[in-house]
């Protein structure tokens, strides 16, 4: 595996002692002024400046030179003079001072510009640290962090941003260079919520890519795969950015009422997919998660995976398809990080593991006429008696062979149909076709996320996290403590304890969200008397239930209490719910 990694060129400057700052007995700030994209602090008695500059220079681009030491390169200030002269308008004084000396030298990089740190999921006692950009700031954490994983099995902190298996095979050396110039040229550049790049793109595609782009999909980027993130009216549209609701707020909206009014169809392929086959793939199974595994054909549970520390890894659907051949569906950005857990189980003689992500496709066909959708593609019988929640079966679907289970992330009436890659186009043409018929049509990810919120459903990565223990998210109950599975020592520790915090959902004043303009979406502080209780992990609106909507994990609070939520650094009233406020009681997900 060839790590994502390119270094560029980058330079600053340190100028000779200047008289005003000689004087001075205290140290000046330092400063990064993001719209004229230069930084610049004290050095000795002078300053030091350095940019970030549009002309960004890659450097050994194949392999670095074997006898390269720290040697600088060669001075190329005119490439930086735009950002000088900017900070000249900033400082007048640097107008007047002399340069010292240049400092041009490599910078190491990796496409999102965080380090690529952990062990190599596909190799034994290999570990990286990779891509340290800033390194005052970051190796003395990382250091320590390296440690903790290397002797006690797994940092304390959830590191995925940060973990070497977000990337795999498909960030190759053209997707690292382009993301890489992205990165650099836009160091200094405001980031906002749900922004997506389009930088590298596109790296992997799916059959239906053209057919969604035609149909105005706006596109997303998930461990490389391009997905529908939202339709618009027609090709071509891009997503805006900012920190208020953008151009595909109503858009997402209409597709959310679309699928909860009558149905909806999206794209699932990127989930990850995985196949286990042999006689003692039941017990492989069972010693890998936490939950009892299915031991009758068609049935299916949901399992968590338990980190080293006791916390969630992972949760998981797990489908006995045929007798010795189970199917497990999880996240599909957290493929290669999951690799670790699962090989850390011996594979009984006889039993197979393979991963088939890149080899099925599926999708969600979900709400309250999605059984009639289907109905009229199949002669299988979908009436509840003959296909019951989390059953699944393979069936036959406008001619072509799938594996249907019935379940739905929206929360709603639904069932997943997973196919061969190559049968995808026909597959979704079919459900398109039919779902004209009942006003039904393609949904993208916002709308899943909007709707499984609406639900109460966490999410991995998000309320799902090693971090975080099972009974602080409500998924101790899939943990069957009466067998062994992986790490059951370490969450028989933690459930001894009392959580720490727990998740909740929140809805958002109606007022405040309206005044901002804004709904949350992860990571805004909760506070409630001026105290700080809790955090936002994701945000939405949720479009048919009328309410700005919040998963949280808070402390030291019940439902009904009022709690504050700062949105844009404003504080928005918000009310702890009690149960979700779309079908509390799942009388519509197994109707």
């Amino acid at each position: 595996f060839e790590l994502p990694l390119m270094p560029t060129e980058h330079q600053y400057f340190v100028t000779e002692t200047i008289a005003e700052i000689k004087k001075m007995d205290r140290r000046l700030p330092s400063i990064a002024d993001r719209d004229a994209e230069y930084y610049l602090r004290q050095e000795g008695k002078g300053l030091l400046v350095g940019a970030y500059e549009r002309d960004v220079r890659f450097w050994a681009e194949k392999k670095t030179p074997l006898g390269f030491g720290h040697e600088l390169l060669d001075d190329d200030l005119e490439r930086i003079e735009a950002n000088i002269t900017r900070a000249i308008e900033r400082v007048p004084i640097l107008n007047e001072a002399g340069i010292k000396r240049v400092i041009n030298g490599p910078m190491i990089w990796s496409p999102d510009s965080n380090v690529l740190f952990g062990p190599v999921p596909e190799l034994k006692n290999y570990f990286c640290c990779n891509g340290i950009i800033p390194g005052f700031s970051q190796s003395g954490g990382m250091g320590l962090l390296a440690a903790e994983w290397i002797i006690e099995g797994e940092t304390k902190y959830d590191m995925f941003a940060w973990d070497i298996a977000r990337f795999d095979t498909w960030a190759n050396k053209e997707f690292t260079k382009s993301r890489v110039a992205d990165q650099y040229t836009k160091r200094y550049s405001i980031h906002f919520p749900n922004e997506e790049r389009s930088a590298g793109r596109p790296v992997r595609t799916r059959p239906v890519y053209e057919m969604q782009n035609k149909l105005g999909a706006v596109m997303g980027l998930s461990f490389g795969w391009e997905h529908p993130l939202w339709f618009a009216n027609e090709p071509g549209v891009k997503d805006s950015t900012g920190f208020t609701r953008q151009n595909w707020w109503l858009p997402v909206g209409k597709e959310c009422k679309m699928l909860r009014n009558n149905a909806g169809i999206i794209d699932i392929s990127n989930f990850a997919k995985y196949v286990v086959r042999g006689k003692k793939a039941y017990e492989w199974l069972d010693k890998v998660f936490a939950n009892k595994i299915p031991t009758e054909v068609g049935r299916s549970t949901l399992a968590p995976l338990i980190s080293s520390r006791g916390g969630l890894a992972g949760d998981f659907t797990i489908n006995l398809i045929e007798e010795n051949e189970y199917w497990i569906f999880g996240s599909g950005m957290a493929e290669r990080y999951h690799k670790r857990f699962f090989y850390s189980v011996p594979f009984p003689e006889g039993v197979i593991f393979e991963s088939m992500t890149d080899n099925i496709c599926g999708f969600s066909v979900s709400g309250p006429k999605s059984r009639k959708i289907l109905q009229h593609l199949t002669n299988t019988s979908l009436n509840t008696k003959d296909f019951p929640f989390m059953r699944s079966k393979r069936i036959e679907l406008a001619g072509i062979q799938v594996h249907a289970l019935r379940i739905s992330f929206t929360g709603d009436l639904g069932w997943e149909i997973h196919c061969n890659t190559f049968d995808q186009k026909k597959l979704y043409s079919a459900l398109l076709d039919a779902g004209k018929e009942f006003g039904a049509g393609p949904v993208g990810s916002r709308a899943l996320m909007s709707m499984r919120i609406e639900k109460g459903y966490g999410s991995w990565s998000r309320e799902y996290s090693p971090e975080y223990w099972p009974h602080e998210q409500g998924m101790a109950r899939f943990c069957d403590m009466d067998k062994n599975f992986l790490n059951k020592a370490s969450l028989e520790n933690v459930l001894r304890k009392t959580p720490r915090e727990e998740m909740y959902l929140l809805h958002l004043d109606e007022s405040s969200v309206r005044e901002s303009n804004a709904d949350a979406t992860g990571g805004e502080p909760i506070f409630k008397d001026g105290i700080g209780i809790g955090r936002v992990t994701s945000g939405t609106y949720g479009y048919t239930v009328g309410m700005s909507l919040a998963l949280a994990m808070i402390k030291n609070v019940r439902p009904g209490d009022d709690v504050y939520v700062m949105v844009l650094g404003k504080p928005h009233k918000a009310k702890i719910l009690h149960e979700p406020p779309f079908d509390p009681k799942g009388e519509k997900l197994r109707a």
